[in-house]
């Protein structure tokens, strides 16, 4: 019953009843992202339509979400701790990105990609932009000159460590896209089930992150109408990050990833078609509705499952994204 209300469909497409507010909302939000991470007017014009096309993407239904912290609140509570590091924009080439690799193996600079430290707009104390299908999301990191992340980097980012990818294609082959997801998914959890870990650390724990909020009175899992996007701002929790200094990966907003079933479906090797839908991480209600498993490796079912870029894939007003981007070959 939890997992029906934690993921449930977008109702059909209509323009919502307070989409003016939503713009104004959207147009100081586009304003941020262009200033904050060097948009050209271009780049900053195409995701506008982006979100314009699709009536719901933004922070949230304006008229019924209840934030539980303010970002001026966020600000003056982490002033100072919320610069671009200067070591990892070296490497990444942006600001608020962290290097993806293996400490016990290599240094940051031999990272072969990075990943948003913050869910989008990837600027701290900003609310996560939800309602986006993961095809927008798909297209919205591209705009940015980056990518939709693959599953095991996202789990690599929380983790605190990026092991090789992990995809048991042989599992997929000759299989319908749900039966290959569910048969990779058991041999991948199993593989990682005994060392459990949260981005936070070795052990489940409440209050870390941004979980704590509430769900709107009678929202039934889903509804613009209903249910508000009541997130933190992102990076409001100074202890919620990973080893890699990856924020929010647990609690705040639940994230979009590409699941591939084939090589040719990887978006860290290239592809453009991509795979499946994967959700990630948990969400801003966890304390009192923990709904399923969390820890950074483990994979979910095949929920709202279709292909990344599909027009209809899923969206909520709990779901949300982060981007990858990969580095020149060193």
């Amino acid at each position: 019953m939890l997992r029906s209300l934690l993921w449930i469909f977008l109702p059909a497409i209509c323009l919502p009843s307070h989409a003016g507010s939503l713009i104004e909302q959207n147009e100081l939000l586009l304003q941020s992202l262009q200033r904050e991470q060097g948009l050209s007017d271009g780049q900053t014009q195409r995701i506008r339509e982006i979100f314009r096309k699709s009536g719901f993407i933004g922070q949230g239904n304006p008229s019924i979400s209840v934030h539980p912290m303010t970002p001026q609140q966020c600000r003056d509570e982490r002033a100072g701790s919320m610069q671009p590091n200067v070591g990892f924009s070296r490497i990444c080439g942006r600001p608020f990105m962290a290097p993806l690799y293996d400490p016990k193996t290599q240094t940051p600079d031999q990272a072969s990609a990075c990943i948003d430290q913050f869910e989008f707009p990837d600027i701290p104390c900003e609310y996560p932009v939800v309602w986006v299908r993961a095809k927008e999301a798909a297209e919205i990191c591209e705009v940015m000159g980056k990518r939709l992340c693959d599953a095991h980097e996202w789990e690599g980012a929380c983790d605190g460590r990026l092991l090789p990818p992990d995809y048991r294609f042989d599992l997929a082959r000759g299989r319908a896209p749900a039966e290959a997801q569910s048969l990779m998914r058991f041999a991948h959890n199993k593989a990682f089930s005994e060392n459990k870990r949260w981005s936070y650390g070795p052990t489940y724990k409440t209050g870390v992150c941004g979980t704590a909020s509430h769900k709107t009175a009678d929202c039934p899992g889903g509804g613009w109408s209903a249910c508000g996007s009541n997130t933190y701002p992102t990076g409001a929790f100074p202890q919620c990050h990973s080893n890699l200094g990856v924020y929010d990966l647990n609690g705040n907003a639940a994230e979009h990833m590409n699941l591939p079933l084939d090589p040719s479906q990887m978006s860290s090797r290239g592809s453009q078609s991509l795979g499946y839908t994967e959700m990630k991480g948990s969400w801003f209600v966890f304390d009192s509705i923990r709904a399923h498993e969390d820890w950074c490796r483990w994979r979910a079912p095949y929920w709202h499952g279709g292909r990344v870029m599909a027009p209809n894939s899923h969206a909520n007003y709990h779901l949300g994204f982060r981007c990858c981007n990969s580095l020149a070959p060193h």
